[in-house]
């Protein structure tokens, strides 16, 4: 079965504009298993998650069916780079420590996923899969982001966004799950890199593939008034919702 593409296109943005992870993120999970041999950043796109890993963990698999996305990725001695979907992932079995899935998940089909995390995960290994919805800067720019997100590109977003909403609360998880503390990652951006950051949006790709058009200079315009001089660094913030698991 095909993947659903909505990234590839936008690969070479997508790299520079996401935003990266929190540190205490990794260490946390680097905490919750006793070897750190390996680990499998699953859904790794362009490796924000993957480099991150590999602080933690002697040799990180970071797969993506993207030919592009990986070819945008880092390159580093502990990080193995495949093209590979999540459902048939090319480990040998009991392989990783740890897997991870960075907003990603719900691309994916649930169940051929969760049998390849049984499958390749050792005995005691975590599973730990997170999703992040809108920035937050300030109340003026959030109420015109929210505005663009819900009554621009709103119609654009694939149906599997609606788990990215739901903050994955709703999410089938079928292992037994552990607590996660709360996490937050944080940038400080020019106007232009949050424009950046709105393009790789797949509703934004969607939006001007449909309709023949980009809409991020019209959001331009009516940001530029309350974020003022346009190369001013802002703090942007987007929480962070963590589920994991612990396989026996």
């Amino acid at each position: 079965m095909a993947f659903k593409d909505h990234f590839s296109k936008q690969a070479e943005d997508y790299a520079r504009y996401r935003p990266r992870y929190p540190d205490e993120l990794f260490a946390f999970l680097a905490g919750l298993v006793p070897e750190h041999d390996s680990a499998w950043d699953c859904g790794t796109g362009s490796g924000q998650a993957a480099l991150a890993l590999a602080r933690h963990f002697a040799r990180v698999i970071a797969t993506d069916p993207s030919i592009r996305q990986i070819a945008q990725a880092q390159p580093h001695a502990r990080v193995t780079y495949l093209v590979s979907a999540a459902e048939h992932a090319a480990l040998a079995s009991r392989a990783v420590n740890m897997i991870t899935v960075a907003q990603a998940l719900h691309w994916f089909r649930f169940e051929a996923f969760y049998d390849e995390v049984r499958r390749t995960l050792k005995p005691g290994g975590a599973l730990a899969v997170w999703s992040y919805d809108l920035l937050r800067i300030a109340p003026a720019i959030d109420a015109l982001l929210d505005d663009f997100n819900l009554n621009v590109v709103g119609s654009f977003w694939p149906a599997e966004r609606q788990w990215i909403g739901a903050r994955f609360a709703e999410l089938p998880l079928p292992f037994a799950e552990l607590a996660a503390p709360a996490f937050e990652m944080a940038a400080h951006w020019r106007l232009p890199d949050l424009l950046g950051y709105v393009r790789t949006w797949s509703a934004t790709q969607r939006f001007i593939a449909a309709r023949g058009f980009d809409p991020v200079p019209q959001l331009r315009g009516r940001l530029a008034p309350p974020w003022g001089n346009p190369e001013q660094a802002r703090h942007v913030r987007w929480p962070l919702h963590v589920r994991l698991a612990r396989l026996s």
